[in-house]
């Protein structure tokens, strides 16, 4: 009879050891950090080293438990809209030690042009590049790196990749 009742310990602690574990383990895989960019940056077209004087570009990333929205909104020069790309994804990994975010989206809306405007090349490398990789892949890898922060400041220079864009970015809590 005592030999049954060990059993029946040991099931119990078993199971509460089980439980705990798997816990932690999704308390851990949760903990992503949430984050807010609002990021600005002239455009510069570098096939012919000059700067894209009738474009800017204003993006906003934002990243909560570990979903990320990604809001590329770009302006002619005299402040009227010339498209905007939102996506949508997950922060597959962050490396703390380089302030790097791999970033995989799935989803992707694109704005309509106007068909007379001049489209800005970003948008349209960004496009055909997302495209692409949606298609074939069923995702769009990016990442960003934050090069340098100043968090007294609330402020942060940004490169983005694949597209090679360097922004001045305001951190928003």
């Amino acid at each position: 009879m005592v030999k049954n009742w060990r059993w029946v310990i040991n099931i119990i602690i078993l199971t509460i050891l089980l439980s705990c574990i798997g816990v932690i383990a999704n308390l851990t895989a949760s903990s992503s950090p949430s984050f807010m960019l609002s990021c600005s940056s002239e455009l510069f077209n570098h096939h012919n080293d000059q700067q894209d004087s009738n474009h800017y570009l204003l993006v906003d990333l934002l990243s909560k438990d570990g979903q990320v929205q990604v809001h590329y909104r770009y302006f002619n020069i005299d402040g009227s809209s010339a498209g905007t790309v939102s996506m949508q994804g997950k922060v597959n990994s962050i490396d703390t030690e380089n302030m790097i975010y791999d970033i995989s989206v799935n989803t992707k809306q694109e704005s309509p042009l106007a068909e007379h405007q001049q489209v800005p090349e970003h948008y349209r490398y960004l496009s055909y590049v997302s495209n692409l990789n949606l298609s074939r892949d069923g995702m769009h890898n990016l990442s960003l790196q934050i090069i340098e922060q100043d968090k007294t400041k609330d402020f942060a220079v940004v490169l983005f990749q694949p597209s090679n864009t360097v922004c001045g970015c305001r951190l928003v809590h």
